[in-house]
């Protein structure tokens, strides 16, 4: 709404570079814009501005300005969220602990570190990483586990959950993926094992796995458990797991690739 109008009368003075000088009748003189005036002014004519008020635009205009004031703080004012973490799986001698994406809102972050008992670890983990593994844990052994995210807004520590390693003859932890067999025919009875013993098996290879079971060593899986540092083993070690009862040594049942014999010189 329009109020408070205002009328004053001026002289039109000096018209110069798309400026006029105004002079009113009690000699205040101001420059105003000369494409605004109305047509036909000229040195000498005189002219009436009125000036009102317009309070519906400052009321519109105000409350802009205090809308884009909340967006504002609400993008850039809210501290990160504390991380929450979960335990993913565990083993005899290794476990998984996750979180979800870290919400840090304007916040960098620094960096994530890991903590076992009270003591940090040197476990490098990924600014995008969602998961971290612990290895070389006792078995049958209870651990504290948190983490720290370092942010530039400060330090968020996590919940603390607590982590028992699984004692030998609890194959639940195992969790394995299937590489090249020799018999393809052998895969099915494989997978039914597992289940008989209570372990699991994923069709795809990730760091979550604990084993690639195979006896062809090649083919992408197994070129990933290598690069992984995943044990590589044959079936036997699963047939071993069932009849002891008992998680069985990795090692007695690697599958390697040989490295072919050099070639002989046919120098003579």
């Amino acid at each position: 709404m329009l109020q408070e109008a205002t009328s004053v009368q001026f002289t039109i003075g000096k018209i110069d570079a798309g400026m006029a000088m105004l002079l009113s009748p009690q000699h205040h003189l101001i420059e105003f814009p000369s494409q605004i005036l109305p047509d036909g002014v000229t040195t000498g004519s005189i002219i009436n501005i009125t000036i009102e008020r317009n309070h519906e635009e400052e009321t519109r205009q105000a409350e802009d300005f205090l809308s884009l004031q909340e967006q504002i703080h609400l993008s850039f004012s809210q501290p990160p969220v504390q991380p929450e973490i979960s335990v993913k799986s565990v083993t005899q001698t290794s476990a998984i602990v996750q979180w979800d994406a870290l919400v840090l809102h304007a916040a960098d972050l620094r960096g994530i570190d890991v903590y076992r008992n009270g003591q940090k670890l040197n476990v490098q983990v990924a600014p995008g990483a969602s998961s971290v593994k612990l290895s070389g844990l006792d078995v049958a052994h209870e651990y504290e586990v948190w983490i720290d995210v370092r942010t530039s807004a400060g330090c968020l520590h996590s919940n603390r959950v607590t982590v028992k390693t699984h004692a030998m003859d609890n194959l639940t932890g195992i969790n394995v993926a299937f590489g090249s067999l020799a018999n393809v025919h052998d895969l099915e009875p494989l997978i039914e094992l597992v289940a008989r013993i209570g372990a699991n098996y994923t069709e795809e290879l990730t760091t979550d796995n604990t084993h690639l079971v195979c006896n062809v060593p090649k083919g992408p899986k197994y070129e990933k458990a290598v690069e992984w540092n995943i044990p590589v083993v044959s079936p036997d070690f699963l047939k071993a797991c069932q009849t002891q009862g008992k998680i069985q040594p990795a090692g007695q049942f690697y599958v390697s690739n040989p490295t072919p014999p050099p070639k002989q010189s046919t120098d003579k």
